[in-house]
C-alpha cells in the first residue's frame, strides 16, 4: 500500500470514537462486518471457500460451482491448475458478491487418520505453500481476498478448539510455519485465520506468532481473524488479532471498550487493528473514499463445467495400472459392469464448512455412459451398502401441494403460532442464527413423499437438538439427538442422522413432518431416505453375476461422512465395511477389473495386487463423473501425483496419533513428517508421495549441474537452479512431474533422509524432449537455528536427486553452499529485505 494511502487511513481511524472503533473488531453477524457510515466503510461479506464460495448464507436454492477438493488440486502439482482453481473462486466470489473467501486451508497431513486432510493440500510444506500461493495469487487478482488458515498446527480435529500442541522450534520454523511463511512472502494475501488449537501452552488467538515472525519478520499487513468462535477472552485485543468472528457477540464488545477506559489496553493497539481493517475493506472496494481498482467481475462463463471437469482430471492419480489395462480398449469393449453405490451417488466433496449446494452433479454411471459408445452396454449394480449414510430424499418422489414446490416451511413461535411460512424444492435447510426470522423458536419441514418402491424404507432426519419426526401421522420420535461431535458449530457442520424403518407401496403418497426447536447457534435440518434394498449377500451376489458377465467391471469405492468429515479424526484408514469386501468378490469374477476409491486421503487398499488398475478419483467435484469417464476412456489422461504418502498397513504408519492426552498433543516425531518420517523408518508404503503414472512413458534425460548457491538477495529468490531433460518415450501425449529431493549425507545436525527442494510439470508429445528449469529455493537449504533464534546454511555439498517420485529417483547431481554463505544477510528480518511494511 502507499504512503499516502496509509496516511489517509490513520486519518479515518482519527475520525472514530472508541465505541466505534470496538464495534468495527467483531462481526455484525455470522458472515458480515460493521457497516461504518462516519469513514465511508460498507460491511464486508465473508464465505467458506476450499471448493466453492457458497455464500453469505448456507441454501441449496442458491447453488454454487463445486471444485475438486484441495487434496485433488494438489495433486495435479501444478501451480497453474491451482491459479485457475483461484479464477473460478473469485468469479463465484463476484458473482455472490463475497468480499473475503476463508481459502486456502494450508494445514499439513501430519497423520493419514486426520479428518479434515481433504481441505488441506499436502504432507510437504513445499508443495503446499506453491499450490496456495498460486490460489491466493488468483483470487486477489480479481478483486477478492483470499483468508490463509488455520494458523499454525491445526493439523487434525480430535478436541480442536481445546488442543495444545506441543512442537519444537524446528519443526514450527521449517514445516508448519512454513507454507504459511512462503504464502505471505510471494502471494502476499490480505487475511489470515488465527486457529482454534493452542501451540506451546498458549492458544492461537492469543499467541505471540501473531506478532512475530507473521508481521515483524514476514511483512503481514493484512487482517488476523479468529475461527468462527475461536476468541476466548479480552487477552486476544492485545495480542495480533484484528477481527473476531463471527458476530454480534463475543467476548470483546463491552469488555473492550471499557478495558480500554481503564487503561489495561491501549487504545493504540485498537487503532492498528482498526487501520488493518480498513485496510483490507479498500483492497476489496468496501471504502468509499479508496479506488480499489478491481478489475471487472471475473466469470466463469459457460466453459465452467469444462474447467472443473479438466481440473478433476489432472488431479486424479493413476496408482497401478497393469497390462495397460487403462485407457479402456474400446474397440473390444461391449459390456461394461459399474459396481458400487458410490459410482450412482459419489461423495464430491468432504464434509463440514467446505460443503457447498451445486446445481448439478454428473456421476461416474451418468457420466461413463454418455462418453461411451452406443454399442456398449452398461449394467448396475450396488453391490455393498454404506451403512449410516443416507441421502436426501429422492427428488422425483416429492410432490407439492397443487403441483407447487415440494416442501413448506413454517417458523414457529415457542407457543406454535406462526412467523413465516415458505416453501422450497427440497428438503434441506441449514441456518446461522443471524439468519433465523426474529421471534422464531422452532422451524417445521412437511412435504409429501410417493415412493417409487414398495419395500422397507428407511426415513428419517439429520439435525441436533430437541426433534419432532412423523410418517402418515405417526410420531417415530420426538426427544433430544445429542450432538454426534465436540466443538463449534458441529450441529451444523456433522449434525448426527436418525432413520426408522417404514413399510411403503409404490405410489401411495406419505406425509413427513420434522419439527426442531431451533438452537442458539443455529441449526441444520433435513430429511433423509434410503430405498428398500436387497440384502447384502444378495447384493454382492448380484455384483459377482455383472462382474462374471462384463468384458471391464469398473467398480467404485471409498469413504462415507460418517468417516471423512470435519470436526473429527478417522478412527482408523480401512474404507467401510463391505467395500474392500467387494473389491475382491468382483476381482475374483473379472480379471479386468477397475477400482475407482472415492475418498478425500488416504485409505488402505489391500486388494490393490488383485485388481488391473487403481484409480485415486478423490472428492472430485460436480463433474466427477464426467471426468472420470474422460480418464477411463482415453479422452483424458489421469495427471496426478500423490501429494501425500499412502501406507500398504495400518501397522507401518509413522506418525498416527491424533488424539491429545491431558489436552496436550505432542509432535513428538519433529521434522520427520509424512515421506521424511517413512524413509526415516525405513519401512516402504503402499505407494510414495510423488507417485502416479500416466499413459504414456517417461525418460529423464539429463541433468545440468547447477551453480552454486550465493547469498539470499531476497527471501522469494531461488538459491539455485536445477535444469532437467524429459522425453516421453511412449506413443501419446503426456505429462510428467519432474521432482528434486534434497539430502546432506554427513550433516552436522539432524536431517530428513531428503526433502522436496522443487518441482516442475512437463506436457510432451511422442518422442519429444522437454526442458526444464526447476527453482531450488533458500527454504530448501535453510535450517532454523533455535539458539541464535534466525535461519542458518550449513555449508558444504547437498544432493540434489531427481526423478518421479520421492521414491522413484533416476539421476543426481549436487549443490554446493559455498561457507560463508548467510541465509538472511546480516541477520535482517525478511520483512525488511522484501520492502513490506511494517505496521506493529
Amino acid at each position: 500500500m502507499s504512503r499516502p494511502l496509509e496516511e489517509h487511513l490513520d486519518a479515518l481511524v482519527g475520525k472514530l470514537d472508541l465505541s466505534r472503533k470496538v464495534r468495527l473488531l467483531t462481526g455484525a453477524s455470522h458472515a458480515h462486518t460493521y457497516a461504518e457510515p462516519a469513514v465511508g466503510l460498507r460491511a464486508m461479506t465473508f464465505s467458506d471457500g476450499p471448493a466453492g464460495v457458497r455464500g453469505p448464507s448456507w441454501d441449496d436454492e442458491e447453488p454454487s460451482a463445486c471444485l475438486p477438493c484441495p487434496t485433488a488440486v494438489a495433486a495435479s502439482w501444478d501451480t497453474g491448475r491451482a491459479a485457475d482453481a483461484g479464477r473460478l473462486l473469485a468469479a463465484e466470489a463476484r458473482r455472490k458478491e463475497v468480499d473475503v473467501v476463508l481459502a486456502p486451508t494450508i494445514n499439513l497431513h501430519r497423520s493419514p487418520v486426520g479428518g479434515r486432510h481433504f481441505e488441506c493440500l499436502s504432507e510437504d510444506p513445499l508443495l503446499t505453500g506453491r499450490i496456495g500461493a498460486a490460489l491466493v495469487g488468483a483470487l486477489q487478482e480479481h478483486g477478492v481476498a483470499a483468508t490463509v488458515k488455520h494458523y499454525v498446527a491445526n493439523d487434525s480435529e480430535t478436541d480442536r478448539f481445546s488442543v495444545d500442541v506441543r512442537l519444537g522450534e524446528r519443526a514450527l520454523r521449517e514445516l508448519y510455519l512454513a507454507p504459511f511463511e512462503d504464502i505471505v512472502l510471494t502471494a502476499r494475501p490480505w487475511l489470515l485465520m488465527a486457529a482454534y488449537n493452542g501451540v506451546n501452552g498458549t492458544t492461537m488467538t492469543e499467541h505471540e506468532l501473531l506478532d512475530d515472525p507473521l508481521r515483524t519478520r514476514w511483512g503481514f499487513d493484512g487482517v488476523v481473524v479468529s475461527d468462527w468462535r475461536a476468541t476466548r477472552s479480552l487477552a486476544a485485543a492485545s495480542a495480533g488479532l484484528d477481527l473476531a468472528m463471527p458476530g454480534p457477540d463475543g467476548p470483546w464488545g463491552e469488555v473492550l471498550r471499557k478495558a480500554v477506559e481503564d487503561g489495561a489496553v491501549p487504545e493504540s493497539t485498537l487503532d492498528i487493528k482498526v487501520k488493518n481493517l480498513l485496510r483490507l475493506a479498500a483492497r476489496v472496494g468496501a471504502l468509499e473514499s479508496v479506488h480499489a481498482g478491481r478489475p471487472a467481475a471475473v466469470r466463469a462463463g459457460r466453459d465452467v463445467r469444462a474447467r472443473l471437469r479438466a481440473a478433476a482430471a489432472d488431479g486424479t492419480v493413476l496408482l497401478h495400472n497393469a497390462r495397460a489395462a487403462l485407457p479402456l480398449p474400446l474397440d473390444r469393449v461391449r459390456r461394461i459392469a459399474v459396481i458400487g453405490e458410490l459410482a450412482e451417488h459419489p461423495r464430491i466433496q468432504g464434509g463440514g464448512s467446505a460443503e457447498v449446494c451445486p446445481a448439478q452433479v454428473v456421476s461416474p454411471l451418468q457420466g461413463l455412459r454418455a462418453a461411451l459408445p452406443p454399442g456398449v452396454e452398461v449394467t448396475y449394480t450396488a453391490g455393498s451398502y454404506l451403512d449410516g449414510d443416507p441421502g436426501p430424499l429422492p427428488a422425483a418422489c416429492l410432490r407439492g401441494e397443487n403441483g407447487g414446490r415440494a416442501v413448506r416451511v413454517r417458523w414457529l413461535t415457542d407457543t406454535g403460532e406462526e412467523v413465516r411460512t415458505e416453501s422450497r424444492d427440497t428438503g434441506e435447510l441449514v441456518r446461522f442464527g443471524s439468519d433465523v426470522p426474529q421471534g422464531a423458536a422452532a422451524v417445521e419441514l412437511t412435504t409429501t413423499m410417493c415412493p417409487d418402491l414398495t419395500g422397507s424404507w428407511q426415513l428419517g432426519f439429520r439435525g441436533a437438538g430437541r426433534i419432532m419426526f412423523e410418517a402418515d401421522g405417526r410420531t417415530l420420535h420426538d426427544e433430544d439427538v445429542p450432538s454426534a461431535h465436540d466443538g463449534p458449530g458441529a450441529d451444523i457442520l456433522t449434525p448426527p442422522v436418525r432413520t426408522f424403518d417404514v413399510e411403503l407401496t409404490a405410489g401411495r403418497p406419505v406425509e413427513l413432518r420434522v419439527r426442531q426447536r431451533i438452537p442458539a447457534g443455529g441449526f441444520a435440518l433435513s430429511f433423509r431416505a434410503m430405498r428398500p434394498r436387497r440384502s447384502p449377500a444378495d447384493e454382492l451376489a448380484r455384483a459377482r453375476q455383472d462382474a462374471r458377465a462384463a468384458d471391464v467391471a469398473i467398480v467404485v469405492v471409498g469413504t462415507s461422512s460418517q468417516i471423512e468429515s470435519e470436526g473429527f479424526d478417522r478412527a482408523h484408514l480401512c474404507l467401510p465395511a463391505g467395500q474392500d469386501d467387494l473389491v475382491r468378490a468382483v476381482a475374483e469374477e473379472n480379471p479386468n477389473t477397475v477400482a475407482v476409491v472415492n475418498a478425500g486421503a488416504p485409505v488402505l487398499l489391500p486388494w490393490r495386487g488383485d485388481v488391473s488398475a487403481v484409480l485415486i478419483a478423490w472428492f472430485a467435484g460436480q463433474e466427477a463423473g464426467a471426468a472420470l469417464a474422460d480418464i477411463l476412456t482415453g479422452t483424458a489422461e489421469p495427471g496426478g501425483r500423490l501429494p501425500m504418502t499412502w501406507p500398504a498397513h495400518t501397522e507401518d504408519v509413522p506418525v498416527l496419533d491424533t488424539r491429545p492426552v491431558d489436552g496436550r498433543l505432542p509432535y513428538r516425531e519433529g521434522i520427520h513428517v509424512g515421506y521424511r518420517a517413512w524413509l526415516r523408518e525405513g519401512v516402504e508404503p503402499a505407494y510414495p508421495f510423488g507417485h502416479g503414472l500416466g499413459y504414456t512413458t517417461w525418460e529423464l534425460v539429463d541433468l545440468r549441474q547447477p551453480a552454486a548457491v550465493r547469498h539470499a538477495d531476497a527471501p522469494d529468490s531461488p538459491a539455485t537452479v536445477v535444469t532437467a531433460r524429459v522425453r516421453n518415450t511412449g506413443g501419446r501425449p503426456g505429462k510428467q512431474v519432474v521432482q528434486v529431493y534434497l539430502a546432506r549425507p554427513g550433516s552436522g545436525i539432524d536431517r530428513p533422509v531428503r526433502w522436496l527442494a522443487g518441482f516442475a510439470t512437463a506436457h510432451a508429445g511422442p518422442g519429444e524432449t522437454v526442458e526444464l528449469d526447476i527453482p531450488v529455493p533458500w527454504r530448501a537449504l535453510w535450517h532454523w537455528d533455535s539458539q541464535a533464534d534466525e535461519w542458518a546454511v550449513e555449508p558444504g555439498t547437498f544432493d540434489a536427486l531427481v526423478g518421479f517420485s520421492s521414491a522413484d529417483l533416476h539421476k543426481t547431481t549436487t549443490v554446493d553452499v559455498p561457507a560463508g554463505t548467510q541465509a538472511t544477510p546480516g541477520g535482517t528480518p525478511i520483512s525488511q529485505q522484501a520492502g513490506s511494511p511494517r505496521e506493529r
